[in-house]
């Protein structure tokens, strides 16, 4: 049924168990983690059609947990439309088939993301610059998210910078990455880039991933989920300069 040998398909359902349990564990980071390892191994266009649907599933639960959504989505619209148009822009670049251009961006992305969150301070934003910022924000996030499949930059940090509480926050960056991963879907879809097998195996993939998410809540309070973050990120960091450096060398 699957157009992947059986070894690439095992290593598809262990990538997607064990970005679930980086979410579980750390509550974000199952597409980048998910984009990361798939991308070392197969396309990086490939990588994001398995992506679309356990990252919808993971991101829905995660968007309607929260108590705030009316709210947020008044507040965060103008950037969540910017996501939406950034990638369906970007889209073309991850659709057009080019693996070296592709896999470079993906690991620069990965090298920027880790990095600022390993030694960025935290900062944060003015009331009177949201209007324009926000914006500014999405339409970034959505071009790389586009050219890449990863969701996080910059909109991880600066929905961070905005003072929300803790669930709100939570629910603000399942917001974001709902909407990306859709926007990604149309932009995939539109651009010809799906295959019936990529969607039907993204479907299965659901079900290592809500594993992966069960095991890593009990993991959670087991050990410090700041030690395991800082962990993930050194590994997404030398993952992201592994695939720049393929294709530059």
């Amino acid at each position: 049924m699957f157009d992947l040998p059986t070894v690439m398909l095992a290593a598809v359902f262990a990538t997607f168990l064990a970005a679930g349990l980086v979410k579980g564990v750390t509550g974000m980071g199952l597409p980048t983690v998910a984009m990361g390892m798939l991308g070392a191994l197969i396309s990086p266009l490939v990588a994001a059609s398995l992506l679309i649907v356990p990252s919808f599933a993971t991101n829905v639960w995660q968007l309607f947990a929260g108590p705030s959504f009316g709210a947020l989505l008044r507040r965060l619209w103008p950037m969540m439309l910017a996501v939406v148009v950034g990638t369906l822009l970007g889209s073309r670049w991850i659709a057009s088939g080019d693996t070296g251009v592709t896999t470079l961006l993906l690991g620069i992305a990965l090298i920027i993301y880790s990095t600022y969150t390993l030694f960025a301070r935290q900062f944060s934003v003015a009331g009177q610059v949201e209007t324009w910022l926000s914006p500014l924000v999405g339409g970034i996030t959505g071009i790389i998210t586009g050219g890449t499949g990863v969701f996080v930059i910059p909109a991880v940090p600066y929905l961070q910078a905005l003072g929300l509480s803790k669930d709100d926050l939570v629910q603000a960056l399942g917001l974001s990455f709902t909407v990306s991963t859709i926007a990604l879907a149309i932009g995939l879809g539109a651009r010809g880039a799906f295959q019936s097998d990529y969607l039907a195996l993204s479907a299965l993939a659901v079900i290592p991933s809500l594993a992966g998410m069960w095991a890593g809540q009990h993991v959670r309070n087991r050990i410090s989920p700041v030690a395991f973050r800082r962990g993930f990120l050194i590994c997404l960091l030398l993952l992201g300069c592994e695939m720049a450096s393929r294709t530059l060398l």
